[in-house]
């Protein structure tokens, strides 16, 4: 064990409310790549697309152009069998660990995979900043039609999923240039404020303004440990840095 691993040990066991913020690099452990890696299988274009990389469509796109929203949820239904498949790691399942110990205030999250959930965190304990793969959401009238059926009935006309009510649907995760739910970010800010000890879990942390929260934290006089593949936005902050797999790491950690 290392002596930064050590210094992480004890601030953990000194802390009663401790505040994990995660990113994709948790969830690869899971087989599930960094969003920005995803690459769509053939069944999402022609030929060998082994090198291809799907450009996201924006907010605006999408509600601006039925051909981009054809083209969203083609790459989505490319890439549902992946998620739907990928399981919960040893990094979520100590988490919940934690939880049921009355430690963790809570379990803010970047990640759109559902893996916290379904490791069992609970829903008042979790804050999926950039939404989830369970839903997609109605634009007109704000209904949630769970992913499985809107994929259901894509796959059997093609055509970009409607509402019920006849409103087009939006997948539920955060698209580029789609503003965070104010909600959310309220709640994230107050475990901030409310923790006594922030724990950055396998993101860059390089997204606003979700990653601000980990760092209103320090602000506050929180102790801060980063555990990231590689260097991160917020290096300069942190009171420990553990370089790694954040999927091994972690449970190293909180053991």
């Amino acid at each position: 064990m290392t002596e930064e691993m050590k210094k992480a040990r004890k601030l953990v066991a000194e802390a009663r409310k401790i505040l994990v913020f995660t990113g994709p690099g948790l969830s690869a452990a899971s087989g599930l790549p960094c969003s920005g890696d995803i690459r769509p299988s053939k069944s999402y274009v022609q030929g060998n697309c082994s090198s291809a990389l799907y450009v996201p469509v924006s907010y605006q796109q999408f509600v601006d152009s039925t051909r981009h929203k054809l083209e969203h949820w083609k790459f989505l239904y490319s890439s549902y069998p992946l998620y739907k498949a990928a399981r919960p790691n040893a990094a979520h399942e100590v988490l919940v660990s934690f939880e049921k110990k009355g430690r963790l205030l809570a379990v803010v999250t970047q990640n759109e995979d559902n893996l916290h959930r379904l490791a069992g965190t609970g829903t008042d304990c979790l804050i999926e900043l950039h939404g989830t793969w369970l839903y997609a959401e109605c634009l007109d009238c704000f209904d949630w039609i769970p992913m499985d059926e809107v994929f259901e009935n894509f796959a059997k006309d093609g055509f970009p999923p409607l509402c019920h009510c006849g409103g087009w649907l939006k997948p539920a995760p955060l698209m580029k240039g789609e503003e965070l739910e104010r909600e959310f970010l309220i709640k994230a800010f107050k475990a901030a404020r409310d923790c006594d000890l922030v724990i950055s879990a396998g993101s860059s942390l390089r997204a606003e303004p979700s990653s601000s929260v980990p760092l209103a934290a320090k602000a506050a006089g929180k102790p801060y440990i980063i555990i990231n593949a590689g260097t991160t936005a917020h290096d300069r902050a942190a009171d420990i840095i553990l370089n790694g797999d954040a999927g091994q790491l972690l449970p190293e950690l909180l053991s």
